[in-house]
Formats: C-alpha cells, structure tokens, sequence
C-alpha cells in the first residue's frame, strides 16, 4: 500500500510537470519524432549490416550489396544529425522552461511575502530557486523524451523481429523490455523515493546553515564559535555525504541488474536463434537479422532503466516547487476595488492570532489622522510590529475593522494601500548594488536631490560622501561596510524618499546612537504636517514628539498622558 501510494505521488508529480510544457508539447513532439528515426538509424547501422551478411549465406534478399552498404553509411551520417536535433530539442524545451519556472517562483514568492515567507529559511530558498529547478532540467531534457522514443523504438522492433526473423525472438525481446524498462525503474524508484526526497532535504538545510555561516562569520569569530560552527558545518557535510552514498548504492546496484538483464537476453535470444536455426524452423540468415536487431535495441530501454536514480532526486525537487507554486497566500492581492489618498485612520475591536496561538491583538482600537505622531510603547513580543503589519494588510485580522479614509482595508487595492502606507521594519535589507540603487527601490525615478534630501532627513548623507565612492558605494550581504544603525538610517532613507501620506517606523533607532536619534526625530517633527506617522518602540524617548502615547498591554491600546 505504501508503494503505490509513492508510486501515484510520483506520477502525480510528473503529470503536473507535464502540464508545465504548455506550447513547448510541440518541441516535445518534434523531439521525439528525431529521437525515434535516430534510434532507427543507429540500429539501421546494424541490421543493414545483418542484411548484407544474410545475403551472402544464402537468403533471397533483393537489396544489392551496393544498396545495402550505402544505407548503412546513410544511415550513419543521419543517427548523428537526428541525435543532435532530438538533444537540441530537448534542452531548448528545458532551459526555456527552467526560465519561466524561476519567473514563475519569483512571482509566488512575491505574493507569498511577507506572511507565508516569515521563518522560512533563506538557504532552502536559494536552494530551490537554483539547484532545485536546475535539477529539473533532468526531467524536461532526459525523462520525457526517452520514455516515449522507449516505447516506439520498442514496438518497431518487435514487430521487425517478428516479421523478418521469428515471433519467437521477439517473445524474448519483449520479455527483456518489460524487465528493464518497467519491471527495474518501478523497483528501483520506490526503493529510492525516500532517498532522493531524504538527499534533496539534507541538500537545503546544509545550503541554509552554510549560507548562515558565512554571513555570520564575523559573529562567530568575536565569540570563538568558529571551532564549534566547522565541526557543526562538518557534520552537516557527512550527513549529506551519507544520503549521496546511499543514493549511489542503489543506482550501482540497479544498473548492475540491467546489465546482467541485457547479458542474459542475449545469451536466451541467440540460444533461441541457434535452436531455431537447428530445427529448420528459421534459416541462419534470417536468424542473424532478428538476433543482431535485438542485441542492438537496447539503448531506448537502458536509459529508462537508468532514469530512477537520477529521477529520485528530480522528483523530490519537483515537489518542492510545484508545492510553492500552489501554495496559497495568506491575503489574495485585491485589484479591482477603491483606491484612496489619506486623510484618517480607524481601528475598531481589532482582534488577530497567528494560526495555532492564542490572540496577541484583542479588541484593540486606534484613531489617527494627518498631521499626527503617534507612540507606542511596549515590551519585546507583545504585538506592536504584528499592528503595524496588519495596518499593511500582510495578514488578515480575524475580526474588528480597519478602516482608511472609513473604506475598510478589505475594500481597499493593494496597490493603493501600499502607495500610502510605508513601513520601515526593524531589519533593512540591502541589495547587492550602489547605496543610490538601493535607496531607489522607494522610488525609481527620484532625482539625485531627493535621494540627498531624504538622506539628511535620516541623519545618513554625511556618513555616505565620507566613502570612496560615495552614494556609488557598493552594498549588500557579503559586503560589510555599513553598520546596523546606518542600515537603519538607510531604511529611513528610503521611506523618507518614498514621500507616502503614513510611516509606519517600527524601533527606527533601535540601532542609533542619541545624536542621530535626536535628528531622526526631529525631521519626522518637520514631517508631520502632511503625515500620520506610527512610532513603535522600546524606550520612551519618542514620546516628547507625539501628539497621542499608547501603551500595549494585554493585547489593547491603553493611551497615557506624556
């Protein structure tokens, strides 16, 4: 029972990746139709050859020896070219499709973020966008083609055989086929399904904590972790290496098997020929053609008997992106309701809990408007950035109202929700690129004087035309050359250059030393006229600059007096 329930998972698997071909089933077509007629020409090689031969024992065969040599050579020259067409086919198909899979992952992780993207692994990430998705270029390029090339080549040369030669001779080539091209590959993929999916897993989370490592390298070393991190690193390496192992066992294994199968098949094949031949029930000539066409036919079917060692891990990696591909997001993007410019905020009753939790937000309520500075304070985990992320519509509330302009968030496009409301989180991310590019995610097209503007505004610009190269400076991941509080001033930046009518800021110095805290908080002072701005933090030294102070206990919004 549990075989075939791995055995349907896996076909489930590979039908849904068939039904990724879309307009590319023509090339597959073409592919195959090249496949074929190269497989028929390779063996043509040999059973012209097994023609010519019978012809000079004695059979009636019209051809001439001109003739036969000439096809022979034809033959040839055309299994070269064909072959070439059939893999050129197959790998256009597979990297066309490998291109508009990591689109089409780029696109799901879009509308997957930031919910469904919170406490994932960026490694495993990585790991599906590149490896994972170039692993199924196995599929597109040496598992669909060849399954169906198997199955033509197969059929025509057991209905050759047994025209020319004797039924009887086909009989063992059927037998042979069914052994090595189904019997095996079924054998040996549910023998090696956990294996594969096991080899994929240790595959990510290796990539994820070695990923991890080097980007927390520096940490490491100032805590003397780096003995404890390599061997943990280590032994994250043997358990990957051992998963390899055993992976390489079973496909040694089985392609042993095939090759005993084929030696035996040829021994049966030409033992059957021989005792026919014996008998006068098939003259030597024709029982060379049938022999010699069998013994060269094999190449269809030991590529399908090779595919489960490969196709393990393939379908494991199948899985893991057409699962992302389903997945389903959290809030569905809303396009076709109201669009809005800000004027007034109004939370009523709000209640939410992450799923399995107990409620962190309960009845809370909130009132703000333009022109306005509001606090709030509260202790670490208590609920403050999970507000600000529903105020985003990142999650959906399970009950009470949120409510812009009195439309409720629901009834709001996202587009528009966005374009008013910007949020500087606790954590700014940094691409590999200029300081300038980075800063203009928020805005494309913003001139250098507001990129400068916006940066003096976060108490940043003096910090970058102190670097070499400026705001042309390279930033990023790997690049360690801007601390945590200029990051964070960085994010500001960016929100400040954004220009939209709210700022959610959720603990923006956190990281600041008070000098550049005091300017922060005095440019959102010079900001507020035109803005409603959400201030969340730890320490109290926001209060002195808002218009409203609130404190979250208990999953409410208590308002104090400064």
């Amino acid at each position: 029972m549990k075989n075939n329930k791995l055995r349907q998972s896996s076909l489930k698997i590979m039908a849904n990746l068939v039904l990724l071909l879309g307009n590319f089933a023509y090339f597959l077509i073409f592919a195959v139709i090249n496949g074929v007629l190269g497989f028929i020409c390779a063996m043509g090689v040999t059973i012209f050859g097994s023609i010519g031969i019978a012809k000079y024992l004695g059979e009636n065969i019209s051809l001439s020896y001109e003739l036969i040599i000439s096809l022979t050579i034809i033959c040839g020259v055309l299994r070269g070219l064909l072959r070439y067409i059939e893999q050129y086919s197959n790998h256009y198909i597979a990297f066309k499709l490998l291109a508009i899979l990591r689109d089409k992952i780029f696109s799901a992780l879009r509308i997957l973020a930031p919910a469904k993207l919170e406490g994932k692994q960026k490694g495993g990430i990585i790991a599906m966008v590149t490896s994972d998705i170039e692993t199924l270029e196995v599929f597109y390029a040496h598992t669909l083609s060849p399954i169906m090339i198997c199955i033509f080549v197969s059929l025509g040369i057991i209905i050759y055989v047994g025209l020319v030669s004797s039924w009887y001779l086909s009989l063992c080539a059927i037998i042979s086929y069914l052994i090595i091209g189904i019997l095996l590959p079924l054998i040996s993929s549910s023998k090696m399904k956990n294996i594969g999916v096991n080899y994929r897993q240790e595959f990510s989370s290796f990539n994820a904590y070695y990923m991890d490592s080097i980007k927390g390298v520096k940490e490491i070393v100032l805590h003397n972790g780096m003995d404890r991190r390599t061997s943990q690193v280590n032994k994250r390496s043997d358990s990957l290496l051992k998963e390899t192992k055993k992976l390489k066992h079973f496909t040694s294994i089985f392609s042993s098997l095939t090759e005993l199968i084929i030696s035996l098949t040829i021994i049966i094949t030409l033992t059957t020929g021989i005792l026919l031949t014996v008998n006068n029930i098939l003259s030597i000539g024709k029982m060379i053609m049938g022999v010699v066409a069998i013994f060269g036919s094999f190449g269809p079917v030991i590529a399908i008997s090779n595919l489960p060692g490969n196709l393990t891990q393939t379908l494991a990696s199948g899985d893991r992106v057409l699962k992302l591909l389903n997945e389903k997001p959290v809030v569905q993007e809303i396009t076709d309701k109201n669009n809005f410019n800000f004027n007034s905020l109004e939370i009523t009753d709000l209640k939410f809990g992450y799923e399995n939790n107990n409620l962190i937000i309960n009845n809370l309520n909130l009132k703000a408007k333009k022109g306005e500075i509001i606090c709030i304070l509260g202790e670490s985990g208590c609920g403050k950035s999970t507000l600000l992320k529903l105020l985003l519509r990142f999650y959906k509330k399970n009950s009470g109202t949120i409510k812009y302009n009195n439309l409720d968030i629901e009834d709001i496009n996202t587009s528009s929700l966005l374009d008013n409301v910007t949020m500087v989180s606790q954590n700014t991310y940094l691409f590999d690129d200029t300081i300038e590019n980075n800063l203009k995610i928020a805005k494309q097209d913003a001139t250098m004087d507001e990129i400068i503007t916006a940066c003096k505004k976060a108490s940043i610009h003096d910090f970058i035309i102190s670097l070499e190269n400026g705001y042309q400076t390279k930033v990023g991941t790997f690049i360690d050359n801007v601390s945590q509080g200029e990051k964070q001033r960085l994010g500001l930046a960016r929100a400040f250059l954004k220009d939209s009518p709210v700022i959610l800021l959720d603990e923006p110095t956190s990281n600041v030393d008070s000098i550049n805290e005091g300017i922060i908080l005095k440019s959102l002072v010079q900001q507020k006229k035109d803005k409603c701005i959400i201030l969340v933090f730890h320490r109290e030294s926001a209060i002195a600059i808002s218009d409203h102070c609130y404190r979250f206990e208990n999953g409410k919004l208590i308002e104090f007096t400064k």
